[in-house]
């Protein structure tokens, strides 16, 4: 049911999408691919997507601009970058190529988020709308022969998020209250709206700040996995190292159930299809056995 649920919503936002394209498309650079998945799904062909952190296999933090990077945001109309601090290197390169035409969407701002918050902004269920409001007044403004398609595109893909809301709100119903760790707080906003109680969080930003949890965080993170006072690990499969690897093997020993999410949407499925995959991962993972 779900599935065709999709296929019709994602029709509904193909029809949405401008009718004649542009003679040339807006060129758009997209720090993350997420955001140029969603920009793509409003902007049909009257958009040429660069998304620059595109591989589901590379660890976003170790992330260095090259001068493609580099040239790819100098002919930029329009930038989507996440902000938070999670991607510094687009805001210096959007710096050392300005331009008086160029529009720039930060995510951060749109969602009340600031440096210091969790960066993993696209985990928060407000976030796609927000984007996709501010990707078709953009849009709209350099395009305004299509600003009615632009609106009815984010329209669409705000509907194309039913199945989502749905399924959180099912998973809420079902697991709020119940505690979960992670290795690092990829998944904290969405644990949140699930209602999960998160545990570890020292250890969760110590990882994700690229510093040595102290050895009480790491022995509490370990007796919780050991002792079942967690329900499930939410694992980053893109930033493994050997802590990370030890606390998801002693997960797996002790029967604590693990699920796999990430910060790069993987190649072949949209933004909605992503994030509803890791929900049907993570209900699998809670429900009785």
């Amino acid at each position: 049911m779900r599935h065709f649920l999709f296929a019709a919503l994602f029709g509904a936002v193909a029809l949405a999408l401008p009718g004649p394209a542009r003679a040339e498309p807006i060129n758009l650079v997209a720090a993350e691919n997420f955001y140029g998945d969603i920009a793509h799904q409003i902007g049909g062909a009257n958009l040429v997507v660069t998304s620059i952190l595109s591989n589901p296999d590379q660890d976003p933090h170790e992330f260095e601009a090259s001068a493609s990077t580099a040239r790819a945001i100098a002919n930029s109309q329009l930038a989507i970058f996440n902000g938070a601090d999670y991607d510094p290197w687009m805001a210096k390169l959007l710096s050392a190529s300005p331009s008086a035409t160029r529009l720039v969407i930060e995510v951060a701002p749109l969602v009340h988020k600031k440096p210091g918050d969790n960066p993993h902004l696209w985990y928060l269920p407000s976030a796609g709308p927000a984007v996709a409001d501010a990707l078709a007044k953009a849009l709209s403004k350099l395009d305004p022969a299509h600003a009615s398609s632009y609106r009815d595109g984010a329209a669409a893909f705000a509907k194309s998020l039913e199945p989502l809301r749905a399924k959180i709100a099912e998973l809420r119903a079902k697991y709020a209250g119940q505690p979960a760790t992670a290795t690092e707080p990829v998944f904290g906003y969405m644990a949140a709206a699930l209602g999960l109680k998160m545990r570890n969080a020292k250890f969760q930003l110590a990882v994700m700040n690229d510093t040595e949890p102290s050895a009480a965080d790491i022995a509490a993170f370990e007796k919780d996995l050991r002792t079942h006072a967690v329900k499930v690990l939410f694992y980053n499969n893109q930033t493994e190292e050997p802590l990370t690897k030890r606390m998801k093997a002693l997960a797996q020993a002790s029967g604590v159930p693990v699920v796999g999410v990430s910060e790069t949407e993987p190649t072949g499925k949209t933004y909605q299809e992503w994030m509803l995959s890791q929900l049907d991962d993570l209900q699998a993972a809670l429900a009785p056995k």
